[in-house]
């Protein structure tokens, strides 16, 4: 008997023309589940060493990604071409940089990695403040549409402002106040720190504290202290503040305390309409930073279904491919695979090129699947898709984005866990498809977390566009909500960004298909209609749907 291999029997399972499995749901959902095992086992073998950008990893990547979306029946999605080049420049900072405060009777350098972490974004060698008189901003909020502006009545050009994480809905639990706790992206540190830099600001401080940031201090060090990575600016980013950093919280109470505030009643007073910024007494922050510039090119693989009558209006599904790489200066298992985070992913973004080939007709907009480069090193690859788009904004319907759809491996679900629960339309479409499936959709666990702010849909959103990002669902058909609460909770304590991110045979995917089941649903309705879903009230992308719109672009 001729044995068929893994890869083939995948493929030829979600190729076009499968019609007696594409006839049953269960027979379709169950080669969707094989698909996904098929694909995640390969993209996170050893042998792609961890898929970080810019490695050999990367290219036996996108050598698998682009042989198995032709091999599915997609055409190259980027003008004729599969890739999008995604520019990347790393800029790394001498840690013996000092932070130095002065001010009146007070003055001490701050101790780098343990009281603050200073770096700058702009691509350059050299940078300096000196004597740049510190302000605290409260939020670091401008928000006209909520009537929030923590920057009105002062002028902080040339000056150091210093803010709080997170926004004064967290801190209040008001849900009058921005989204309550559920945080917005007025309470993201990058939306702070390029709002600071819009003031005119040439310094940026915020302080660090647990709860809020929804992450320890070990994060903000492990995250900063060595590559800043961005995309190559023509700019060199020097629209950007000089000087940004993070401090601790007990940095932060020593220098309030010397500027002669209590820390914790100006923390109250930032949440309360109407704050006012107020100067940090005579305090000056001076720094020079030393940075080594280091640059390389990455890809975006775009793989296209064309549309019909609408084909020049797309639907856009996102996964990003790469993960953490090989660490040399580990012992033991120094390979990140990913398997769950993400190749589970992209796998997904396979099955789907295959379901939309079994299609009996043409969906009448086109269908275009974006495996995203450096998630990882801060969404990258897809902020340089939304800034050079390959379909307008305008004729992008909607955005529905995968990643790490395998955590925890917990098979099928009663529920489906929406990331941004609320933000828009696209909910309608998913409640239908959910519905089909006898699930109910749920709101993530933690949404003061700010996860719908880190991961490739948001860089679509920022632009505008619609997007929906599905996270785990826990209540197990099996075995019940606790133990898949359970099972999640180990997977992000123990396996996730670590080595033991692996793939096994006998992971149960079931659940991972039915969310690609679910992403397909959604999509191939809004491919054959005329419906564009619209942003809800009150989120902060809407305005910017509605310009753009208005534009054509």
């Amino acid at each position: 008997m001729r044995i068929v291999p893994p890869f083939l029997l995948a493929l030829a399972l979600l190729a076009p023309g499968a019609g007696t499995l594409a006839a049953d749901p269960a027979a379709r959902e169950a080669r969707v589940e094989q698909a996904l095992h098929e694909h995640t086992a390969e993209l996170a073998g050893d042998a792609y060493e961890g898929r970080a950008p810019g490695t050999p990893g990367e290219e036996k990547t996108l050598a698998y990604l682009v042989k198995t979306f032709e091999a599915l029946g997609a055409e190259p999605g980027n003008d004729g071409q599969w890739f999008q080049d995604v520019p990347i420049t790393s800029v790394t900072t001498n840690p013996e940089t000092a932070l130095i405060i002065e001010g009146g009777s007070y003055g001490r350098t701050l101790a780098y990695g343990t009281e603050v972490l200073p770096f700058t974004r702009r691509q350059v060698e050299q940078v300096a403040i000196t004597d740049s008189p510190l302000v605290f901003v409260g939020y670091g909020i401008n928000a006209p549409e909520r009537g929030w502006n923590d920057y009105a009545g002062i002028d902080v050009h040339g000056k150091t402002v210093v803010m709080l994480i997170n926004d004064p809905g967290f801190a209040t639990g008001d849900p009058a106040l921005f989204n309550g706790r559920t945080m917005t992206y007025y309470g993201r540190w990058d939306y702070k720190f390029d709002e600071a830099a819009r003031q005119g600001a040439a310094g940026a401080i915020i302080v660090h504290e647990t709860e809020p940031a929804a992450y320890p201090w070990g994060v903000v060090r492990n995250s900063w202290s060595g590559a800043n990575i961005g995309l190559t600016a023509a700019n060199a980013n020097t629209d950007k503040a000089a000087v940004e950093a993070w401090v601790t919280v007990d940095t932060a109470r020593e220098l309030f305390a010397a500027a002669s505030l209590d820390y914790d009643a100006a923390r109250a007073a930032a949440a309360a309409p109407g704050f006012e910024a107020v100067p940090l007494g005579d305090l000056r922050a001076s720094i020079a930073l030393e940075n080594t510039l280091s640059s390389t090119l990455s890809r975006n693989v775009a793989a296209l279904i064309p549309g019909g009558e609408h084909a020049d209006e797309a639907i856009v599904y996102t996964a990003h491919w790469d993960h953490l790489g090989k660490h040399e200066d580990e012992s033991g298992d120094n390979i990140y695979n990913g398997a769950s985070d993400n190749a589970s992913g992209v796998a997904g973004l396979f099955a789907l090129a295959g379901l939309y080939g079994d299609r009996p007709t043409r969906p009448e907009r086109s269908i275009l699947f974006l495996a995203v480069t450096a998630e990882e090193s801060g969404l990258l690859g897809s902020k340089w898709y939304s800034e050079h788009p390959i379909f307008p904004p305008a004729k992008t319907v909607a955005n529905f984005n995968m990643d790490n759809i395998a955590a925890g491996t917990i098979g099928r679900t009663r529920d489906i866990a929406v990331v941004g629960y609320g933000n828009s339309e696209l909910e309608d479409y998913l409640a239908r498809a959910a519905e089909q499936q006898g699930r109910v959709i749920v709101q993530e666990p933690y949404p003061e977390k700010g996860y719908y702010y880190r991961s490739d849909h948001f860089s679509l959103a920022r632009i505008g566009i619609p997007a929906l990002y599905l996270t785990s669902a826990t209540d197990s058909v099996a075995h019940g909500k606790a133990w898949g609460d359970a099972r999640l909770k180990d997977y992000t304590a123990n396996h996730y960004h670590k080595p033991s991110d692996e793939y096994s045979p006998d992971w149960n995917l079931a659940g991972a298909a039915q969310e690609v089941m679910l992403l397909y649903l959604m999509g191939s309705e809004l491919a054959d209609n005329r419906d564009f879903p619209a942003w809800r009230e009150g989120v902060e992308f809407r305005a910017i749907r509605e310009a753009s719109l208005a534009r054509g672009r």
